[in-house]
């Protein structure tokens, strides 16, 4: 079993959803997401997910593309992000998924990328641009081979076919785009989130994740009675994005707080399950 099984794993048998928070690498610079890794364990992230950034981000909404312009003009690199994570992964003890889109990968090269990944602790990879009819001719498998997990993006518009080649080639988890068009905050679910989610995961082995939306408690505890795992990514960038003036620590403290306030109604919810 990978890290990222393990956890999956440990939640269920805690009977809750696993919280997975988002945030950009390198905004406002490497530095800072070091001590912003911190705090998203230490609030409660059981997985995280740090995006690489990338000039065409095509998937991403306003407020994670503000980020990327952020963490480029800081001279943010895929180099950068892997030696910031060989730092830390070991003593964060949460696992790590790069959030990406496939030209920086391919640019350093597929057999190399997931040899480097492996080494530095990176324990899953989603290419966000990678429909898994191409990942699974050469990325997938080179991930594999360094026991590296491939996450693999479904969303409400995916036929039967994509639905069963991404169960058959992703490891760790599968990544539901709870709504179709760009990552960012949404005042409500989908009304037909409960009924597709329950719907995919008949038909998967893995776990399943929700993200894409998912911007408050409320939002978290509604998905994290029907998935596996709890996706935040835009609410946490905008609470960076709004605070770029505070101090380093002041800021991670908010960080740590707002985590610790969007994963508890999944321990609450657990809680509960067990009284």
């Amino acid at each position: 079993m990978s890290a990222i099984d393990d956890v999956f794993a440990r939640c269920a048998g805690e009977g809750r959803a696993a919280f997975i928070p988002f945030l950009m690498a390198g905004d406002p610079d490497l530095e800072a997401t070091a001590t912003f890794l911190d705090a998203l364990a230490a609030g409660g992230a059981d997985i995280i997910e740090l995006g690489v950034p990338f000039s065409d981000p095509i998937a991403d909404g306003p407020t994670n593309q503000r980020a990327t312009v952020r963490a480029l003009a800081a001279g943010t690199k895929l180099s950068n992000i892997l030696e910031l994570v060989a730092r830390h992964r070991d003593r964060l003890g949460v696992p790590i998924v790069l959030f990406t889109y496939f030209n920086p990968v391919h640019a350093r090269g597929i057999e190399h990328f997931a040899e480097q990944a492996a080494s530095s602790g990176v324990d899953g990879v989603l290419c966000v641009d990678v429909p898994p009819e191409e990942g699974e001719r050469e990325l997938v498998p080179c991930l594999r081979e360094h026991g590296v997990d491939s996450i693999f993006l479904l969303a409400p518009t995916s036929t039967r076919d994509r639905v069963s080649r991404v169960a058959r080639i992703s490891s760790g988890f599968v990544y539901y785009v709870s709504r179709t068009g760009v990552t960012g905050e949404r005042t409500a679910l989908a009304s037909d989130l409960v009924r597709d989610v329950k719907r995919l995961r008949r038909k998967l082995d893995q776990p399943l994740a929700v993200g894409f939306g998912i911007s408050s408690p409320a939002q978290v505890a509604a998905v994290g009675e029907v998935a596996d795992g709890v996706v935040v990514g835009s609410a946490l960038v905008r609470l960076v994005e709004e605070n770029l003036s505070a101090g380093r620590g002041e800021l991670a403290t908010l960080l740590e707080n707002r985590v610790h306030e969007l994963s508890a109604p999944l321990h609450r919810g657990a809680e509960r399950k067990r009284a």
